[in-house]
């Protein structure tokens, strides 16, 4: 396989692993209460939205800049990376986020930790109410970095990375009226609650959105076995000319837009 043997593949699969961490770090150091009082929802989000925008610029030339497994699942949704580089692009962004936290876990006072930040559901929200939301979120965002990212698009103005940072922001803070900091352990099943709010609604919000964007709107006319050989991580016999107009399928345009 191609990508195993590349350099490149391997500085994206860091890249991944450098932007996650760095996110998560300052996106949950935000999150903490460092002063007395109500915590403020646009601060954290902000911090959310403006972090994700200056890592997505940072590396997007490198590897996309997806920093959110939902997104790399989204992009292997809709044929435009390979399974292996999908796989590792998940594992180093987990392997990030952990690392953005047991970094900030170690730099913070004890009495200001607390479970970190985790979130768990507000009172009357159900899981089926939260996963819903998740899948909105997931689904705005996916749509918003497909678009504002794609080659063909013409007349491309503005900043792809700070446009997709908004998204993110907008879905704090709509995020946020539905989770809190506190412990999980106050629900009756702490791994289901993580497991299908955080994990199986972004996923499917994100599946949603890379087919709605591929077929629906804005269709890419690619036959069966073009997306299969990008699936398979195989090279298409494409001319030089077509490489370079038509870019890496897997990056993110966040340069000179």
């Amino acid at each position: 396989m191609w990508e195993f043997r590349s350099m490149s593949f391997w500085r994206a699969v860091f890249a991944e692993f450098y932007g996650t961490m760095f996110f998560v770090f300052f996106g949950l150091g935000a999150a903490l209460r460092w002063t007395t009082g109500p915590q403020n929802v646009l601060h954290v989000a902000f911090c959310f939205g403006l972090a994700a925008a200056t890592f997505i610029q940072s590396i997007g030339h490198i590897s996309g800049g997806h920093i959110n497994p939902a997104v790399t699942f989204a992009y292997l949704i809709g044929s435009q990376m390979s399974l292996f580089r999908a796989f590792f692009y998940i594992v180093a962004q987990c392997l990030g986020a952990l690392a953005g936290a047991a970094v900030l876990y170690g730099v913070t006072p004890s009495n200001m930790k607390g479970n970190l930040a985790l979130n768990t559901l507000q009172p009357g929200i159900s899981l089926g109410m939260a996963t819903t939301i998740e899948i909105f979120l997931t689904l705005q965002l996916v749509v918003c970095v497909f678009a504002v990212t794609d080659e063909r698009r013409n007349g491309r103005l503005g900043s792809a990375a700070l446009a997709i940072g908004f998204s993110v922001l907008m879905g704090h803070l709509l995020g946020c009226v539905r989770s809190v900091p506190s412990s999980v352990d106050s629900y009756p099943s702490p791994f289901l609650l993580l497991f299908q709010v955080y994990w199986v609604g972004p996923m499917i919000g994100g599946a949603i959105g890379a087919l709605l964007y591929d077929f629906l709107l804005f269709p890419r006319m690619r036959g069966l076995s073009e997306r299969i050989a990008t699936l398979k991580g195989t090279r298409p016999p494409e001319t030089e000319a077509q490489l370079q107009t038509r870019g890496e399928s897997i990056e993110l345009k966040t340069q000179a837009l």
